[in-house]
C-alpha cells in the first residue's frame, strides 16, 4: 500500500462513523406567516411601486426611481400623502420617452399597473377622485 495508507484508512473510518442528521429526514418546520398589518390594497400598491422602481433602476433611470421609493415610502407613515406622490410620479413617467419600444411598452404597463392599484386605494380610502387622462 505505501506511506499514505494510514491516513486514507483513518479518513474512511471517520466517513463511516458520521450519521446522517436527523434534521435531513424530517419535516421542514412550517414558519408563520406574519402579517404586515397593511390593508390588502396597500400591499398591492406598494408591490406595484416596488416592481415599477426596480425596472427604473436596471434602465438606469435613478431619479425617478428614487422619487417613487420615496413616494411609496410615504406611504407607511401618511398614506394619503403617499398615494398623491406616486400620482405625482405617475404623471411624470407618463410624460417619458425611451428610444426602445420594447421598454417603452414594459414601462407603460408597469406604470399601468400601479395606476391602477393607486386609483383602487383612493376609492377606497374615499380620497379625491384619481383623474384619468
Amino acid at each position: 500500500m505505501g506511506p499514505n495508507a494510514k491516513g486514507l484508512l483513518r479518513r474512511l473510518g471517520a466517513l463511516r462513523r458520521r450519521r446522517p442528521s436527523l434534521s435531513v429526514f424530517q419535516p421542514a418546520r412550517q414558519r408563520e406567516v406574519v402579517s404586515s398589518g397593511l390593508n390588502p390594497k396597500t400591499q398591492r400598491v406598494l408591490v406595484a411601486a416596488s416592481r415599477l422602481g426596480n425596472w427604473l433602476r436596471a434602465h438606469n433611470l435613478e431619479e425617478i426611481a428614487r422619487e417613487l421609493r420615496t413616494a411609496a415610502g410615504r406611504m407607511t407613515s401618511d398614506e394619503p400623502a403617499g398615494l398623491y406622490a406616486l400620482q405625482t410620479v405617475l404623471r411624470r413617467i407618463r410624460t417619458m420617452n425611451l428610444d426602445d419600444r420594447v421598454a417603452q411598452e414594459r414601462l407603460k404597463s408597469l406604470s399601468i399597473e400601479l395606476r391602477d392599484a393607486v386609483q383602487d386605494r383612493f376609492e377606497q380610502l374615499e380620497l379625491l377622485p384619481f383623474r384619468r387622462p
